[in-house]
Parts: C-alpha cells; structure tokens; sequence
C-alpha cells in the first residue's frame, strides 16, 4: 500500500507549476482540471496552435490524481472486444454497431498516442500502455447463444476478423486457468478472446502530457488552484476567478476559451458560468469499489482481462470483470466494480456537492429519474448493504477458488452520471458522456463517465469541431490533424487495409506485442523512410505513410460522417 502513495507522491510537474497571474490581455485557453481530458485537450491546442497561451488550473496538489489516476478507474482501453454491453441483443440477434463505434474511437486513441511518442510528448509506452487479452465469458444456455451470435456478427467486420471463440472447457481454461479452476462442469460455458487488448494507465499518460506542455513558454500550471468564479466579460471572453488552496489567494484571469474537465465538478462550475445549456443537467453520483490483490502466486495466472454480463435487470456499470493491471509497476488483479453512493462529486469532493448542484430547472428532472429507474435504485441499495462476504461470493461466482485472505477493498473514483432534462421524455439517465457547450462555443465542459478516458482524443477532436469551426476548416489544422491522425475522416471498419497499415504503425510505435499486427507491417522501414524524406510542403502522417495520406484526402467528404457518428457515441453508456 505505502509503494502506490509513494508513487504518487513524487512528480516533476510540481517544480512546474505556477500561481496564476493576473494579466491586461486574455489568455487563449483556460483548462479547468488537471485531467486526460484536459491534457488531451491542451496536447492538440498546442500542436495546432503553438504561440496560444493556455493556463490549466488543478484543485489538488498535483495533476492526474482523480479518476484519470489508475488506482480510480478500469484501466482498459475500452475498445468493445470484451464488453457485452455496447452490443445488446440476445441468441437471436446481436447489435454491434454502438461496438463498431466505440472500436473505431479506441483506434484513434492509439494513433494520437502513438503520434504524441513520435513527438516525444509522451515517453516509454510501457509506463502507459502495455497489451493485456481481452477476454468476454459467460455461463449459461442463454448467454452462451448470446455470446456465439455476438461473435458470429462482430467476427464478418474487419476490425474484429482476430476474434476467437470457444465453448470448449478445456480451451477456454488454457485462455483464464485461474476462472475456470473449480468451475460446476455441468454448467455450459463460453468465451471470446481478442488477444490485441490492451491495459492503459491513463494517470501516467496525463502526467507526461502535462510535462511536456509546460515545457512551452505559452503554457501554465497552477495546483491547489480552485475556480470559484466564471463570469462573461463585455467582450465574450470569461473572467476567471481562482482561489490558492495553499496560501488562501484569490486571483483572476480572463480567457476567451474555457473547458471544464473537472470530472464531477464540471456540472457545478458549469451552472456557475451561467450559461443557458446548463440547465438542462443535473447530476447523479455514484462512486466504486473493488476488491484487489497483489499476491503474485494468484496475479500470475491471470495476465488478461476478463469481462462477465450484467445481470438481469442490473445497470451497465455493474458488469462484472476480473482484470490483470499495472499499476506504476506493482501488478494487481482487480474485481468489480461495486457501486457505492456518497452525495460527493469528487473522491476529494465535497458532501454539500449534490445539494449545491440543485436547481429549479433540474430538481424535478432529477424526481423523475428515480421514479422510472426503480431498478437502478433497488440496485444501488443492494450494493449499498453489501457485506464483505457478499462481497467475496460474487468474486468466487468469477473466480472460484478465491481465496479471502488474499483480497482488500480498494474505494475507487466518484463519478457523476448525466441526467438531462428532455422536453419530450421529461428527466433522462444517461451513462456515457457529453460534450457541453455554449452557444457561442466559447464556454465547454465534459460531462458524466465511462467510456471516458479510452476516447478522450476523439472526445476532444469533436469539441475542436463544435468551439473552432473556423479553424477546423482551415487547411493548416486539417493538415496537422491527419498528422496527428493519420485516418482522420475514414472508417476503418470500411477500409480494412488502411486498419492493418493503421495497426501495425500504433503496435510499433506503442510497442505493443501484438505479432499479428506487427508482421503487418513488415517493410514499413522503407515506408518511413520516405515519409521522412518528404518535401515538407506536403504534409504527411508520421510513421505511416502515403499511401495512409492518400486515401485520407480521397475519402474527405465522409469526414462529418465520421464525426457525427463519434459524437453520437459519446453521449452513450460504457
């Protein structure tokens, strides 16, 4: 335990950060949370536009340390393989197209990643990404048709032609010894495997991005920094008011872009900037809990990552899932998630933080989730009253053999679900995430949870779309963009061989081990090469290639598409 608190103790970034000033001429940028989401913001803005001055404001004493801090969140690359609830349906019929969707996100994760190691912003890829399987199982007549009609469906699409199926016992325990010892025999069983899964740590990726934007002159970090102000200025810009948690000072500045990537603490700072879109939200905390070891006898059995099916009548954040992580070293098995409930927006949050949230316009949307989701409210005082063996019978329903002795309770991170205000449908629940944003696109913030931080990149390039239009139709930043994202505006579950050009250049660069990729990329040296012999007048994709550029600028007119369908995603459950 003392290992992880040391670990996160120590961090450069502290040398770097500054004490915000105020100043006669609005900053550019002003990031609010010291997050993914707001790294990932600030690592694009800083590629497009170098001479912007960002400041980036963070209530603790360091960045990455609420849910985008490893030991808060699942750490997968969330990228459909594994998790039966983006593809609803039963033995008879199985949709995958919300999976398709989330798949093709994850995939531009991995370029913006692998791009950002290519411009060494970030470095080591093993201290934030590393291949771990993923793996769907269940048990059970229904479910095992429900799982093979899933994979027959998802397996006809490209981008999962790798996945492998199997309801041999004998097989399937090759795949995950440590589930299946124990197991009842008489109870049908099946799995899927994709073995290109991935475990990132979303905490040290967020560090580094950091790290490297504050070597710019035009950026800023203030820790212990506490917006608590965000009014509009006569000329459209905001004028930001921040508190100095350590020293009591109160200071300003004023920008004429604001993102809230506070996690939970975007829906109140959100209602503070007084915006009209704001007031069709309220928001609903719910925090986790895990059971994890780190007896290396047990987490040596298990280097995968397996996910379960929610049970019957359950939310989508109650799926199972037993997951091998790294976490800043120390490898550990993860259970859960258990949901707990505490009206804090934040795992460092405030009690009042609910209560403060409540407004005339959203109170009673807020009524009408709870009256017409009477399961999830049954659900969470189920989980609310479990004991610490009901605790660990859930884990032996996964893990049989499980032993108590070996298991502790880990609190994870808060996070804060969206419940929007529908003029047709009254008070909605919404489990995935949103981007907010003001009408005049100088105001933002993300909000609600998972599939968070898998995505931030293309969460963040949809918001570039939304607050810089301008810009975005510019040929300078749709040039550095296919840069940055070689297949930017193309499906790739369209384009199969543009995903395998597209895959072996992230294995690679990510140093993933994933053969199968890598060997698709046999000869890519002397594509390298010629990228970088290029005349610079022509921009290319680093690392891979112009054949990737070509059939970028061909497929141009698919691009809003694309984008249409990303934003669309987001809004939904992980």
């Amino acid at each position: 335990m003392q290992k992880r608190f040391n670990l996160l103790l120590c961090s450069p970034l502290l040398a770097l950060a500054a004490m915000p000033i105020s100043a006669d001429e609005p900053v550019d940028v002003v990031l609010i949370g010291g997050g993914i989401m707001s790294a990932t913001l600030g690592t694009y803005l800083q590629e497009l536009e170098p001479e912007w001055d960002i400041q980036l404001f963070e209530r603790l004493d360091q960045v990455g340390q609420e849910s985008s801090n490893a030991w808060n969140n699942a750490g997968s690359g969330h990228s459909a393989f594994m998790e039966l609830n983006y593809t609803p349906g039963d033995g008879d019929h199985v949709e995958i197209e919300r999976a398709i969707n989330v798949t093709e996100q994850f995939e531009l994760s991995r370029q913006f990643w692998a791009h950002q190691v290519d411009q060494d912003v970030l470095s080591h890829p093993n201290a934030f990404i590393n291949t771990v399987p993923h793996h769907a199982l269940v048990w059970g007549e229904d479910d095992v048709a429900f799982l093979r009609e899933r994979h027959a469906s998802m397996v006809q699409n490209p981008l999962y032609a790798d996945m492998e199926y199997s309801e041999d016992r004998d097989e399937i325990a090759g795949w995950m010894p440590l589930v299946m010892a124990g197991r009842d025999d008489n109870t049908p069983v099946a799995a899927t495997r994709m073995q290109m899964g991935t475990e990132v740590n979303y905490g040290a990726q967020t560090e580094q991005m950091i790290e490297s934007l504050s070597d710019n002159e035009h950026f800023t970090l203030s820790l212990n920094s506490e917006v608590r102000g965000l009014e509009r200025n006569d000329d459209d810009s905001w004028h930001v008011t921040v508190k100095n948690l350590a020293s009591g000072d109160e200071t300003s500045v004023d920008a004429r872009f604001v993102f809230i990537g506070a996690g939970g603490a975007a829906l109140p700072l959100l209602q503070a900037s007084g915006i009209p879109e704001a007031s069709a939200y309220a928001g609903f905390p719910v925090g986790g809990q895990f059971l994890y070891t780190t007896n290396p006898d047990v987490v040596a059995q298990h280097q995968i990552k397996v996910y379960g099916k929610a049970g019957e009548g359950s939310p989508p954040m109650s799926v199972p899932h037993l997951d091998y992580r790294n976490l800043n070293g120390e490898p550990a098995l993860f259970f859960g998630p258990f949901a707990t409930f505490s009206s804090k927006f934040l795992k460092e949050g405030s009690w009042t933080d609910l209560f403060g949230s409540m407004t005339f316009n959203n109170t009673w949307p807020m009524v009408e989730v709870g009256l017409d989701n009477f399961n999830l409210v049954r659900y969470l005082v189920g989980q609310v009253l479990m004991s610490d063996g009901d605790r660990m019978e859930a884990l032996q329903e996964f893990y049989p053999e499980a032993n108590p002795e070996d298991w502790e309770l880990w609190t994870a991170g808060q996070r804060v679900q969206i419940i929007k205000d529908d003029p047709e449908d009254g008070g909605t629940l919404q489990f995935g995430t949103e981007v907010v944003i003001s009408a005049d696109g100088t105001m933002s913030a993300l909000m609600g949870a998972s599939p968070g931080a898998s995505t931030a990149p293309s969460i963040m390039l949809n918001l570039l779309d939304t607050a810089f239009p301008a810009q975005m139709e510019s040929s300078e930043w749709q040039n550095a963009l296919r840069q940055i994202v070689p297949s930017y505006g193309q499906h790739l579950a369209e384009n199969p061989d543009l995903l395998s050009e597209v895959r072996a250049y992230t294995a690679s660069t990510l140093e993933l081990d994933e053969p199968a990729n890598l060997a698709a990329g046999n000869g890519s040296d002397e594509v390298l090469e010629e990228d970088a012999n290029t005349d610079a007048a022509e921009p290319q994709p680093n690392g891979v290639g112009d054949e990737i550029q070509n059939d970028v600028e061909e497929d141009d007119a698919e691009m809003n598409d694309v984008q249409d369908a990303e934003q669309q995603d987001v809004t939904t459950d992980a």
